[in-house]
């Protein structure tokens, strides 16, 4: 975790003070959003070009809001469109800009990437898209207005670790929890899908819980994620003490949300930091996540380095250690079934721009899935 400063959510520290490089005043108008030392050296070069630093904080059909130390300026991208998808201009992204002139101004450059939130954008299709950039802290944001999807849970915080961010579940809506021991056990079942990721519920109504996630956003560029009713436009509402994100009610009949957030909007917090509020996400696909799904499912790696074969597929194989936990309770069958679901996922849109890992995977699945067969063929048999 970056910085010094530190305070305690869940057990977990969390750091809310400088980033690597940052100034130690606020002599430049940029440093509210982000702007450090690092920066500045590697603006340099375009410095001597005469050009502006900016920090995106809003992208729409080819233009872009860019926040600069004179205001924020609308800006065309025209001159940083690049083939490959991943590279497009998003939130979060720092650029260098005309001076002045024209309207709308032209981004001339794209500073590197610290960090960069990667969703697939289908199933069907191998591209990739970047939901936000130079992101410290992943918040997803979860309700508790129904049944818990720990499925989704995982597939966020695959996604969120495998950006380079550190990821925080925050539970929304907890007003609508009827008591605090059931509170407490939601709490609880979503942390046992999320080790080492700090798990807390808080309250836009009744402000519970917010202080404690302004604190964590105060420590850099934080994004807010989540499906559609998760609250995340009244909790962003709620950090920066107004209204300025619309928020519409969630539907009666099955409890889902409309699309409040239509765009990506990078804002400067009262508290300190930046918070980038999105739309809600129906649909997060994995793209080439395989440290990510690792590192959420650490306990099922570890037990992996444990199995009889190196390349235990934990299915039926003789001196899974893996299978172990399970029939002996130490792991939950759920979990097994996640981890094994997601990196499939992960393999396959892997393998799509791979035709000859894409053969390999389809061997060795092949391989796998008769070995599997034939084990459990043997174990009935014994039984028998």
């Amino acid at each position: 975790m970056r910085g010094a400063g530190a305070t305690l959510v869940k057990g977990h520290p969390l750091s809310f003070s400088s980033l690597p490089g940052s100034l130690s005043s606020s002599s430049h108008p940029l440093q509210p959003y982000g702007w450090d030392a690092d920066r500045e050296a590697e603006f340099a070069p375009f410095a001597e070009q005469g050009l502006l630093p900016g920090r995106v904080v809003r992208v729409d059909r080819g233009l872009c809001d860019v926040v600069t130390s004179g205001g924020t300026v609308r800006a065309d991208t025209e001159f940083v469109v690049p083939r490959d998808p991943m590279k497009v201009v998003c939130t979060g992204d720092w650029v260098a800009v005309d001076p002045a002139g024209g309207d709308p101004r032209y981004v001339r450059t794209l500073l590197s990437r610290r960090t960069a939130f990667v969703r697939s954008t289908s199933s069907k299709r191998s591209e990739g898209q970047i939901l936000a950039a130079n992101v410290d802290h992943a918040i997803v944001a979860v309700p508790l207005t129904g049944d818990l999807d720990l499925g989704r849970i995982e597939r966020f915080l695959a996604l969120a670790w495998e950006s380079g961010a550190q990821p925080v579940v925050v539970l929304t809506k907890a007003d609508l929890v009827p008591d605090a021991v059931t509170l407490s056990y939601l709490v609880q079942d979503v942390e046992t899908a999320a080790p080492g990721v700090p798990v807390f519920s808080v309250s836009a109504a009744t402000g519970e819980g917010v202080d404690v996630l302004a604190a964590v956003a105060a420590g850099g560029t934080s994004v807010l994620l989540g499906q559609s009713g998760a609250g995340k436009s009244t909790l962003a509402n709620a950090l920066l003490g107004e209204d300025v994100m619309d928020v519409q009610a969630t539907r009666d009949v099955d409890g889902k949300g409309r699309h409040t957030t239509t765009t990506r909007n990078l804002l400067a917090l009262p508290g300190g930091g930046v918070l980038i509020d999105t739309p809600g996400l129906r649909g997060v696909g994995l793209w080439d996540a395989q440290t990510g799904v690792g590192q959420v499912f650490a306990e099922i790696e570890e037990l992996a380095g444990q199995c009889r074969f190196q390349d235990c597929a934990h299915i039926a194989e003789p001196g899974c250690a893996v299978l172990a936990a399970v029939e002996s309770g130490e792991l939950p069958e759920r979990r097994l079934d996640s981890y094994r679901k997601l990196m499939r996922e992960n393999q396959w849109i892997v393998a799509k721009t791979d035709a000859r890992l894409r053969a390999e995977l389809r061997r060795d699945w092949k391989r796998k899935g008769a070995e599997g067969k034939a084990a459990m063929e043997a174990k009935r048999g014994r039984w028998a």
